[in-house]
C-alpha cells in the first residue's frame, strides 16, 4: 500500500467520522429548532387571540351592548372576534387554526372535535392546569397544538347563557333556545385550542440538514482534489525522484544531475543527502580507480 493510498484512507475515515458527528449535531440541532418553531408560532397565535379578546370587551362590545335588544351582534362576543380574526390569518396560512372549543356552545361552529373535547375534560378535571399542548393528527398532518381552559368568571356572561328566559330575545333569535344555556359562574366550559402544522418547521429543518450536508461534502471533495495535489507534488513526486536516483546510482550511473537544495523543509534534507551521499560515493569511486 502505497503513501498517497494510505493518506486518502486515513482522509476517508476522518471525513466520515467528522460527517457523522456534525450531522448527528446539526440534525439534532435544526429539529430542536424545529421543535422551537412550532412552539412559538402556537403561542405566538393564543397572544393575538387573547389581545383580540380583550379589545373586544374593552373597546367594541360597550358600544354594541345596546343594540342587543334589537339585533344579536356577533362582534360584540369576544370568542366570536377572535376566531373571525384568526380565520383569515388562517385562510393565508394553511393548517393554522384557532378555535374556542365548547361543550355546550351556542354557535355549532364551536362544538369541539373528540380530540378537543377530550383537551376540555382534562381542565374541567383538574382546575388548577392552566395550560396543555401537544401532537395530534389533522386533515393536514400532525398537528402542534396549545389550549387554555375558558372559564366563566364574569357574571356577566351568565346574561346569556343561564337560561333561555334570561336571554336577549336577539339571540334566542338567531341561534335558538336549544344550546349555549346552563353555564356556570367558575364553571370550565371549553377550552381556547391554537393548532399549528408540524411539517412545515420540519421540512425547513430537512433542507437546513441536506444544505448543511452537501456543503461539508462539497468542502470534503475540495480538500480531498487540493491535498492529493499538494501530497503528489511535493511529497510523492520528489520521494520517486529520489528513490529513482537511488536506483541508477546503485546500478552504477552516476551521470545523473544533482537535486536542488533550496528546499527547507524534509524532503529537502532528504534530497540533500542524497546529494551528499552521492558526492561521496563518486569519490569512493574515483579513489578506487586511482
Amino acid at each position: 500500500m502505497n503513501l498517497k493510498l494510505r493518506f486518502n484512507l486515513v482522509f476517508a475515515l476522518l471525513f466520515v467520522l467528522s460527517l457523522v458527528v456534525a450531522g448527528g449535531t446539526v440534525y439534532r440541532m435544526v429539529q430542536t429548532n424545529a421543535s422551537a418553531e412550532v412552539v412559538r408560532d402556537a403561542q405566538r397565535m393564543m397572544d393575538v387571540a387573547i389581545a383580540v379578546r380583550g379589545y373586544t370587551v374593552d373597546n367594541i362590545k360597550p358600544h354594541l351592548d345596546p343594540m342587543l335588544d334589537r339585533h344579536f351582534l356577533p362582534e360584540t362576543v369576544p370568542a366570536f372576534a377572535a376566531t373571525e380574526t384568526l380565520a383569515r390569518l388562517a385562510a393565508k396560512q394553511p393548517g393554522y387554526s384557532y378555535k374556542e372549543a365548547t361543550l355546550n356552545p351556542t354557535n355549532p361552529r364551536d362544538k369541539p372535535t373528540p380530540w378537543e373535547k377530550d383537551v376540555v375534560e382534562r381542565f374541567r378535571a383538574d382546575p388548577k392546569t392552566t395550560e396543555l399542548s401537544g401532537e395530534v393528527s389533522g386533515p393536514q398532518g400532525g398537528l402542534f397544538y396549545v389550549a387554555r381552559p375558558i372559564r366563566i368568571t364574569n357574571p356577566t356572561c351568565l346574561a346569556c347563557h343561564s337560561t333561555p328566559a334570561a336571554a336577549p330575545p336577539s339571540l334566542l333569535a338567531k341561534y335558538g333556545s336549544a344550546n349555549g344555556f346552563g353555564w356556570q359562574l367558575n364553571e370550565v366550559i371549553g377550552a381556547q385550542v391554537v393548532a399549528v402544522p408540524i411539517a412545515l418547521p420540519q421540512e425547513k429543518a430537512k433542507q437546513l440538514f441536506l444544505t448543511f450536508t452537501g456543503a461539508l461534502v462539497a468542502v470534503f471533495v475540495v480538500l480531498f482534489l487540493v491535498l492529493n495535489w499538494l501530497l503528489q507534488r511535493l511529497v510523492v513526486q520528489p520521494v520517486r525522484e529520489v528513490a529513482n536516483a537511488a536506483r541508477r546510482v546503485s546500478q552504477g550511473d552516476m551521470s545523473l544531475a544533482e537535486f536542488s537544495e533550496t528546499r527547507l523543509d524534509e524532503i529537502g534534507t532528504l534530497q540533500k543527502s542524497f546529494n551528499r551521499m552521492r558526492r561521496s560515493l563518486v569519490k569512493a569511486m574515483g579513489m578506487l580507480k586511482g
